[in-house]
């Protein structure tokens, strides 16, 4: 919405009015058919529309610039009274400076400063309002050191404020203590724990190394097992062959009564000499 025709003093030129609210333009934008407009008026129009207000020609927000410079300058220069003015403010200003003196216009109505009061007052009358405000805060006369409002001021207990103050101060002490045990507590665990997690670590490669320890001992259990079996097969063909000879020597014996015969017998009996000492060497040899 743009300023009240109703506020300016002298003459105000039709090219300076909204097309939309007929008002003096307030943040003035121009369409290519140079009709002007209030940006918050326009903006509003072209939510429902696609065409400039005064003329239907097609228009959308795209295609709005600033206003020309020199009507920007005619708008600056024009005078207007305060907002204020129902108030009692007389003063009457160009347009350019309406902001700078409204924001200290003695007549502006302001909150109070106090906080927790409701009351909206002339800025002129503050202070005399802050004097007697009920929402002021001062130290307690008391001497006790809390900041009390006006109106709190006849239901205060030094003494209750004061043992509530040292009740809080007491549990936040605790508190304090509490979240310090707390940090403690979790500070021992995660040194534990990562204890723990090295403690694995070594186990598991002592456990890897007895593996293969053991692995290798198996090994060396299996060859000596392999040679124990072919050990105890070497000692049963010695005693096979040990017992054959025992019993070629009890089929010779009945022969050496023999011995004289004729070189006919003599024969066989170099045979069986040659014979034996074979045997013995191959005994010897095991």
């Amino acid at each position: 919405m743009g300023f009240d025709l109703e506020r300016f003093v002298g003459y105000v030129n039709d090219g300076l009015l909204c097309c939309v609210c007929r008002d003096v333009l307030e943040r003035p934008l121009q369409a290519p058919c140079e009709h002007a407009y209030c940006s918050a008026c326009i903006s509003s129009w072209l939510l429902h529309h696609h065409s400039c207000p005064e003329d239907r020609l097609p228009l959308d927000v795209s295609s709005l610039r600033p206003l020309y410079r020199y009507m920007r300058n005619d708008l600056n220069r024009l005078q207007i009274r305060c907002v204020n003015a129902g108030q009692g403010c007389e003063v009457v200003c160009s347009l350019e400076s309406l902001h700078s003196h409204e924001d200290e216009c003695e007549f502006s109505f302001i909150a109070c400063s106090n906080t927790g009061c409701p009351v909206q007052v002339e800025r002129r009358g503050l202070e005399a309002h802050l004097s007697e405000c009920n929402f002021r805060s001062r130290e307690c006369p008391n001497g006790c050191g809390h900041t009390l409002h006006s109106i709190d001021q006849s239901q205060h207990n030094c003494v209750a404020e004061l043992r509530l103050e040292v009740d809080m101060m007491s549990r936040a002490e605790m508190l304090c203590k509490v979240e310090e045990v707390r940090r403690e507590m979790e500070s021992r665990l995660d040194s534990q724990r990562r204890h723990m997690v090295q403690k694995e670590s070594q186990l598991k490669s002592e456990v890897e190394e007895l593996k293969g320890q053991l692995s290798r001992v198996v090994c060396d259990m299996r060859a000596l097992l392999g040679a124990e079996r072919l050990r105890r097969q070497e000692l049963a063909e010695v005693e096979l062959e040990k017992r054959e000879l025992l019993e070629l020597l009890r089929d010779i014996q009945p022969t050496r009564s023999q011995l004289g015969e004729g070189v006919r017998k003599g024969g066989t009996r170099s045979l069986t000499l040659d014979c034996i000492k074979k045997k013995s060497r191959e005994v010897t040899v095991i």
